[in-house]
């Protein structure tokens, strides 16, 4: 069994809750993701995603110096833990339609685990909401 922990990313790019969406876009620009964990120390409280910006500032005309990430973050956060399966991974991603989730430990961010990181391992999410992958499809011999 292969554990999240085995192959997230560790080295990983947080706001905080006072970050500015400037600040959130810089940092989707320069890691190129669409979403960025929102943290107070270490603690996982948002996820602030590109979409959030535009549908809470940009489509508003408001000026995203002065709005910060936990205006327009998400607060109910999908996270699992590092010894998550990774298939399991999978199908939690799937069924929330999510293509990054935070890895807690504790109560604390450790990592994040992406769809890329799955698809390293032959472990596919597709957008519709089924994980697939080898050991989920019949055996059919």
């Amino acid at each position: 069994m292969k554990t999240v922990s085995q192959i997230m990313t560790t080295n990983i790019q947080v706001c905080t809750p006072h970050d500015s969406l400037t600040t959130a876009a810089k940092i989707m620009r320069d890691i190129d993701c669409g979403s960025v964990p929102v943290c107070e120390g270490k603690q996982v409280v948002g996820i602030i995603t590109d979409r959030d910006i535009v549908l809470n500032c940009v489509a508003d005309g408001k000026d995203s110096n002065k709005v910060h990430c936990h205006d327009a973050m998400t607060t109910e956060v999908i996270t699992c833990d590092s010894n998550t399966d990774i298939h399991e991974c999978a199908r939690i991603m799937a069924q929330h339609q999510i293509r990054r989730i935070p890895v807690v430990e504790n109560g604390e961010i450790v990592g994040i685990c992406a769809i890329g990181d799955l698809a390293k391992e032959n472990i596919y999410v597709n957008e519709a909401g089924e994980a697939l992958s080898e050991i989920s499809e019949p055996d059919h011999h």
